[in-house]
């Protein structure tokens, strides 16, 4: 796959086949993608907590919010919920300071299961305090992210911006539209 469709195809999924397993291996393999992220000043101040076990799957689910703009969707059914999360966060004793690192991190997270034939979805929507109570995560780890991931069940798409709207949102057959700005709208002439 040349990058281009590598980046085209890491879309956000939000619904995904339960009964396709994410291995601890495969959760490392994908940490380890977002370490070799560039990192202002080389800090590099991200931890992961990773979450593949069914039990510990079922605590993370309940203080995620999935899709803002859905408002008809209460996000995943039981059967299309992520088999794995990687809960990012950000180390206080190395910075304060996050800078872009955990973008980055996360993009080379989401093109790395995109390569393994996953998807993810990044949730910023997250009871942190309950999710820092449930794992016991020592209060100087600050929760940023919780990335969702497993085998896709949905289609996205990607389409141009109409009318400017920017709004994803989903067709009678469930497939997900995502329109995107087109190039010449994004680039400043001279």
């Amino acid at each position: 796959m040349n990058l281009l469709d590598l980046i085209t195809s890491t879309r956000s999924y939000r619904r995904f086949d339960a009964n396709t397993e994410v291995s601890e291996q495969t959760l490392r393999e994908l940490v380890n993608l977002g370490r070799l992220a560039s990192s202002a000043r080389n800090l590099q101040p991200l931890k992961y907590r990773l979450v593949n076990k069914k039990d510990e799957r079922d605590l993370v689910f309940p203080l995620l919010a999935w899709a803002g703009a859905l408002k008809d969707w209460d996000g995943p059914a039981e059967h299309e919920r992520p088999t794995a999360y990687i809960i990012i966060l950000k180390d206080s004793e190395i910075s304060d300071k996050i800078w872009c690192d955990d973008g980055l991190a996360m993009q080379n997270i989401l093109l790395g299961a995109t390569e393994k034939g996953l998807g993810g979805c990044i949730l910023g929507a997250v009871n942190r305090d309950k999710l820092r109570t449930v794992f016991a995560i020592d209060p100087r780890f600050e929760i940023l992210y919780v990335i969702a991931l497993g085998k896709p069940a949905e289609t996205v798409v990607i389409e141009e911006v109409k009318d400017n709207e920017t709004t994803y949102w989903r067709d009678a057959n469930s497939v997900h539209h995502v329109p995107k700005r087109g190039l010449d709208e994004v680039i400043i002439k001279k």
